[in-house]
C-alpha cells in the first residue's frame, strides 16, 4: 500500500489524481491540500492554503503528487526530495524556477522524481535505462493550442475566453493560457533539461495538433521512439503513482485502423515568442528561468483579468528578463528573493505600458 498526499487536490490534475487513487486498491489517500477551496473530509489530513510542508510533516506519505499551480509548489517539491519521498511532479515551475536546488535535494534525499506532465512522462518511459550517449535529441510535442495556424497580427485582439478554449486538453486557466502562448512548452523545455540532463540544443519542439504523440526520442543511429495514446491525464498520473508498476487505466487503446493521422508542424516563433524566451532564459542559467516563470505568471494573471493584451504577456516577460540580474540562488531564500524581484519588475513594466 502506498500512502499518497495530493497537493492541489481541487485543480484539474488533483481531481483526476483522486479518481486514479480511488480506482487502485494499492493507493491510499492520506493527505490533500487546496489553495483556497474547502476540502474538509476529503482525506484524513487536509489543509487549505498555508505552508504545505506542515501538512507533509504530519502525513509522512510514501509519494507526493504536487499539482500546485505556479511558484507556490516549489517548497513542497524541495521538502519531498530532501526527505527521500517519491515525487510525482505536475508542478513544472518547481524545476523551472528551482532546478538546481531540486536536483541537489534529490541527490541528498534519494527519492524518485517521477514526471506527471504527459510529455515528460512519455520521455521518461522512452528513455528509461538507456545510455545517454545513445540519445541524439528529445522532442516535445505541442498541440498548438486554440491559436494554431494564426499569425502574430491575428492574435492582437484575442480574449481570455478565446485563449481558454483549448482544442484537446481540459486544464486550469493558467496552464491553458500558457498552452495558448506556448509558454507552457517553454517551461517544459527547461523542465526536460533538468529531468533528463539533456542540453538545451538537444530539446526540440514540434506541433502535433491531435496530442496523440506525447513525445519522441531520437537516437544516434537515426531511429526514433514515440510515446502515443489518446490525450488523457489519468494515464501519466497513474504511471507516476504506481511506478514501477503500470496499473490499468480506463482509457481505450489507440484505434490504428480508424484512419488515425499523425501530423507534425513547425512552431511559428514570431507569433509565439514565449517559447524562445523560455529557452533563452534556461540557457542563461542562474535565476533567469525563475524570472521567466515569475513574469509569465504576472502577465497571465493580468491577461485573465483583462488588464493586458494577449501579446503583452510576452512583452512583459521579455522586458523583465532584461531588467533582472539572474544571479544564481544558493538556497530557497535567495530563490524567493529572485522570484519577488522579477514579479516587481513585471508589475512596473505593466504600469509603465
Amino acid at each position: 500500500m502506498k500512502r499518497v498526499a495530493v497537493l492541489g487536490a481541487t485543480g484539474s490534475i488533483g481531481r483526476q489524481a483522486l479518481e486514479v487513487i480511488d480506482r487502485h486498491r494499492e493507493l491510499e489517500l492520506v493527505a490533500a491540500s487546496s489553495g483556497s477551496q474547502p476540502i474538509d473530509g476529503l482525506a484524513p489530513l487536509t489543509q487549505v492554503g498555508g505552508d504545505l510542508t506542515e501538512l507533509l510533516e504530519r502525513a509522512r506519505p510514501d509519494v507526493v503528487l504536487n499539482a500546485v499551480v505556479g511558484f507556490a509548489g516549489v517548497t513542497a517539491t524541495l521538502w519531498t526530495l530532501e526527505h527521500g519521498v517519491d515525487l510525482a511532479l505536475a508542478n513544472k515551475e518547481s524545476l523551472v524556477a528551482a532546478g538546481e536546488l531540486a536536483l541537489a535535494a534529490r541527490e541528498r534525499g534519494g527519492g524518485r522524481l517521477l514526471p506527471v506532465d504527459s510529455e515528460h512522462s512519455a520521455l521518461f518511459q522512452c528513455l528509461e535505462e538507456r545510455e545517454a550517449s545513445t540519445v541524439h535529441s528529445v522532442v516535445l510535442t505541442a498541440s498548438g493550442g486554440p491559436f494554431r495556424g494564426r499569425n502574430r497580427s491575428d492574435l492582437a485582439d484575442v480574449t481570455p475566453e478565446d485563449a481558454l478554449a483549448h482544442p484537446t486538453w481540459n486544464m486550469g486557466p493558467k496552464i491553458t493560457v500558457d498552452s495558448a502562448t506556448l509558454a507552457n512548452k517553454g517551461l517544459e523545455v527547461i523542465e526536460a533539461h533538468f529531468l533528463f540532463a539533456v542540453p538545451y540544443e538537444q530539446v526540440e519542439v514540434v506541433i502535433q495538433p491531435t496530442s496523440v504523440v506525447h513525445a519522441l526520442v531520437r537516437f544516434r543511429d537515426g531511429a526514433a521512439l514515440a510515446h502515443a495514446g489518446y490525450p488523457d491525464m489519468r494515464v501519466p498520473i497513474s504511471y507516476a503513482l504506481t511506478y514501477p508498476e503500470r496499473a490499468a487505466v480506463d482509457v481505450p487503446p489507440l484505434d490504428l485502423a480508424s484512419g488515425l493521422r499523425l501530423e507534425f508542424e513547425p512552431v511559428d516563433h514570431d507569433a509565439f515568442p514565449l517559447l524562445g524566451l523560455a529557452r533563452r532564459a534556461g540557457e542563461q542559467g542562474g535565476t533567469y528561468a525563475c524570472a521567466f516563470n515569475a513574469a509569465n505568471e504576472v502577465g497571465v494573471a493580468a491577461f485573465l483579468e483583462g488588464q493586458l493584451p494577449f501579446l503583452g504577456i510576452a512583452e512583459v516577460v521579455e522586458e523583465t528578463l532584461e531588467q533582472v540580474d539572474g544571479a544564481p540562488a544558493a538556497n530557497l531564500g535567495e530563490l524567493v528573493a529572485a522570484d519577488e524581484e522579477a514579479r516587481r519588475a513585471a508589475e512596473r513594466g505593466m504600469a509603465l505600458a
